[in-house]
């Protein structure tokens, strides 16, 4: 299975799961009288939204390189990441809000059992797809879906933090329904940035990390012919990596042996490492 098709096939299954629980979750705040309850149901509905985002951030950027894109389209999925964690920040935000509205108010409700069932179930199964989906994304290397696992663990964890409130509001404690629903906002509120500057660096051409540049130059100084690395520099490229690198070779050297040393350490760094999308091998006299 393609990625393409791997990170449609996990974002259709999320999307399906995600509608389910959504409507349990929002029936069972209705039923049940709990703020955070509502406020969970509703974090879960934005991540059906976010998923759908993934989903065309997946197709954009799989796409080949065209003539308005020679370069390919890998940069897309930064950009649907940064939309993805801006989505997150605003859930947060919203979330927040309503809990202190009720706290403000002071019309805090006791919740009944189906909130709190609703709570486990919607742990367990956050949780799980957090783990499905972050196995995914590491494989096919997305950002945006990566940004999507980690919806999945921040809906978990508010499905804990609404447990422990509703829990604490059945034993007497009725403020600790919308106190959850607040701390829970400000765990997704860092999330979100987190995963705003994390998909900066994919936009901004930032270096590769130090391991995979000494893998680099290990792999260049290995080809026959390659007497020094006079300059090399690596940009990251959506989920890609571009390599260039000026290689020093004997001066007597042909231009036809030249070029084929040349040829040697572009081929070995593009078969070596699977993020490398392109590599750039200029040569110059010792």
């Amino acid at each position: 299975m393609g990625n393409y098709e791997l990170g449609v096939k996990v974002s259709i299954i999320t999307i399906l799961i995600n509608i389910i629980l959504s409507a349990a979750k929002v029936f069972a705040g209705i039923i049940g009288q709990s703020s955070a309850m509502l406020a969970d149901g509703v974090h879960t509905l934005s991540d059906v939204l976010t998923t759908l985002v993934v989903l065309v951030g997946l197709k954009i950027s799989s796409k080949e390189a065209d003539e308005n894109h020679p370069y390919g389209h890998e940069k897309y999925e930064p950009v649907f990441a940064k939309i993805l964690s801006i989505f997150l920040v605003i859930t947060g935000i919203l979330i927040g809000y309503e809990g202190i509205k009720i706290l403000i108010t002071g019309e805090i409700k006791t919740p009944g059992r189906i909130a709190l069932i609703a709570a486990l179930i919607s742990i367990i199964s956050k949780e799980a797809m957090f783990w499905y989906t972050i196995k995914a994304a590491k494989k096919i290397k997305s950002f945006s879906m990566e940004a999507d696992a980690w919806h999945h663990r921040t809906d978990a964890l508010s499905s804990i933090g609404t447990f422990i409130g509703i829990l604490g509001a059945r034993m007497g404690f009725k403020v600790l329904d919308p106190i959850a629903a607040v701390i829970v906002s400000i765990l997704i509120i860092k999330v979100g940035v987190d995963l705003y500057m994390q998909s900066i660096r994919g936009l901004v051409d930032q270096a590769a990390d130090d391991e995979t540049i000494e893998k680099i130059k290990d792999l260049t100084f290995s080809v026959e012919g390659v007497k020094d690395i006079k300059n090399l520099k690596t940009r990251i490229f959506g989920n890609r990596i571009y390599v260039d690198v000026d290689i020093l070779v004997k001066g007597s050297l042909s231009v036809t042996e030249g070029h084929e040393i040349a040829e040697r350490v572009h081929d070995l760094i593009e078969d070596s490492i699977d993020d490398v999308k392109h590599c750039m091998v200029h040569v110059e006299p010792e």
